[in-house]
C-alpha cells in the first residue's frame, strides 16, 4: 500500500480511470456485436444504422484516448468493408493478422535483394 498522500490519491484516480476505460471500451464490443448481428442477419438497412451507431461510439472513445485514433478508423474500416461486401453480395476478404508471405512473394523479395547487394 502507497504511504504518501499523493501516492494514495494516485491510485484512487488510476482505480476511476480503468473503470471508465473499461466501460468505453465494453460499449465498443456491444455497439461491434449489434452490427455483426445485423450483418448476419443479412439486413443491409438495421446493418447500415448500427455501423452508424457504432462508428460514433469507436470515435466518442478515440478522441476520449482510451483507444488510439488510428485503432478506431482501422475497426471502422472493416466493418465498413463488411458492410458492403454485404450490399454486393460478395465475401469479404480475410482480414488476417500477420500474414504471412507466400512461397512466390518471398523469392521475388530475395531476388530483389540479391541484386540490390550486387550493384553496391
Amino acid at each position: 500500500m502507497a504511504h504518501s498522500l499523493s501516492a494514495q490519491k494516485r491510485i484512487r484516480q488510476n482505480l476511476k480511470a480503468k473503470a471508465r476505460n473499461r466501460a468505453r471500451k465494453e460499449s465498443i464490443k456491444l455497439a461491434t456485436k449489434s452490427f455483426l448481428g445485423a450483418l448476419a442477419a443479412g439486413d443491409t438497412a438495421k446493418a447500415e444504422t448500427e455501423l452508424r451507431a457504432t462508428v460514433a461510439v469507436l470515435d466518442r472513445v478515440a478522441s476520449k484516448h482510451t483507444i488510439h485514433k488510428n485503432a478506431a478508423a482501422r475497426k471502422r474500416s472493416r466493418l465498413t468493408l463488411r458492410l458492403n461486401a454485404l450490399k454486393n453480395g460478395t465475401a469479404p476478404k480475410a482480414v488476417v493478422k500477420g500474414a504471412a508471405k507466400t512461397k512466390a512473394a518471398k523469392t521475388a523479395a530475395n531476388k530483389g535483394a540479391g541484386k540490390k547487394a550486387a550493384k553496391a
